[in-house]
């Protein structure tokens, strides 16, 4: 018994291997794929042999580079093997997309939010709606669907698929498990939205060839301010977090933040933090629910022009971020620290208040700060981080459902 378990992990793991290369590189031919894995050439033959008779994967036909020789065999996964519904839910609307097994995006709409109306009754009712608009627009049967990627800001269960709490509903806790469940079969996935803008960030460096990438972290701006931090053990294997940063507490000035505590990063930075600054609102003032892109561009116009109350107000927020990322590097030594969201568009704004915050933290005065880039494109992000976890997640269950079917 302990030799046939033994046996199937080696199977799995290899397998796992083999999946994982195609994810990386793209569609591989036998050679390549044992370059990549490490292993034999012979042991890369079984493994493509029984994942194309399980039509997990395809062999294709490449052409060769010179005009004679026959086409070289390679092989890639096959897209109808599955399909994947994403979900991205934001303070102003909520983005879904479908893809299928090769990660290719196959339909993707938004549908607005209304603000004023933080009740989940709606909310989920309008969820279930889109998801099976997304699939029969595709003309795609729901038991295809084998993942259904969630994300949002906040604090999610990830092992419950429960969001605990989040800018858009508060406490009112959404059970994506038990709302999805039975109608669709697929496994449901709820991830942090920053956690996934890390890990893409972190892929992305890597296929760009960063020297010695350890660690990257991903700081989200906007109505909510999020963390995600990306490291990179011995082995190259990726693992995220999504520390609670927007929420920690930073200052005993009073400022209200949405989470109902006083002095939390968020209630500095985060849109609503900014809007009551400037207009000079008593810090202890509930939070709005929702600030216009708009009206913090008048804002940040006002700033531009001279304005010391708005100069003011964005200098606040950055020194409150810049405090809140030296905790971070003390904790964990500096590692590239990627901005994204919309507040990227202010950053001209934030950034004196940031690195003076920055500055305040003995390892950045001793090692200096931390390598930042602004990068504005975090819904791309967000989808990329979204594909390469819930992919890999499919990959497992295929290999598991292979093993077991044996």
């Amino acid at each position: 018994m302990l030799t046939k378990s033994s046996t199937e992990l080696v199977r799995q793991q290899n397998s796992a291997l083999v999946l994982a290369s195609l994810r990386r590189h793209g569609p591989l031919a036998h050679t390549d794929i044992s370059h990549h894995t490490g292993l034999a050439s012979a042991t890369v033959s079984v493994i493509t042999a029984e994942l194309e008779k399980a039509e997990v994967l395809e062999r294709r036909e490449q052409l060769a580079s010179a005009s004679r020789g026959r086409p070289r065999v390679i092989f890639g996964q096959r897209r109808d093997a599955g399909y994947l519904a994403t979900v991205r839910i934001s303070s102003d609307m909520v983005q879904y997309s479908l893809a299928d097994y090769g990660g290719t995006l196959l339909d993707r709409f938004e549908e607005p939010r209304n603000h004023a109306d933080t009740a989940t009754r709606p909310f989920t009712e309008a969820f279930v709606a889109a998801l099976d608009k997304l699939a029969d627009r595709s003309r795609i049967d729901r038991g295809q669907v084998l993942v259904v990627s969630i994300s949002s800001k906040g604090l999610v269960d990830p092992q419950t698929a429960r969001l605990v709490w989040s800018p858009v509903f508060g406490a009112q806790q959404v059970d994506f498990a038990a709302l999805l469940q039975p109608p669709w079969r697929a496994k449901i996935l709820l991830s942090n939205e920053t956690l996934l803008v890390a890990h893409a960030m972190a892929l992305r460096m890597e296929k760009a060839g960063a020297r010695d990438l350890q660690a990257v972290a991903a700081l989200s701006l906007g109505h909510s301010i999020g963390l995600g931090i990306a490291r990179f053990d011995r082995s190259g294997e990726l693992s995220v977090t999504a520390p609670n940063f927007g929420h920690m507490l930073n200052s005993s000035d009073g400022k209200l933040c949405r989470c109902g505590a006083q002095g939390c990063i968020e209630a500095s930075a985060g849109f609503y933090g900014i809007l009551r600054t400037a207009f000079e609102v008593p810090p202890d003032t509930i939070p709005a629910k929702f600030v216009p892109l708009a009206e913090m561009d008048k804002i940040a116009l006002r700033a531009r022009q001279g304005h010391r109350m708005s100069e003011y107000a964005f200098r606040q927020a950055g020194l409150a971020l810049g405090q809140g990322l030296s905790r971070v590097v003390s904790l964990y030594e500096n590692m590239p620290i990627a901005i994204t969201g919309p507040g990227t568009r202010y950053f001209d704004l934030l950034q004196r208040g940031l690195e003076e915050g920055l500055a305040q933290s003995q390892q950045v005065r001793l090692f200096g700060a931390p390598p930042i880039s602004v990068v504005p494109e975090e819904a791309t992000l967000v989808l990329e981080g979204h594909l390469d976890r819930a992919l890999a997640e499919m990959d497992h269950d295929v290999i598991v459902a292979r093993t077991v079917g044996d």
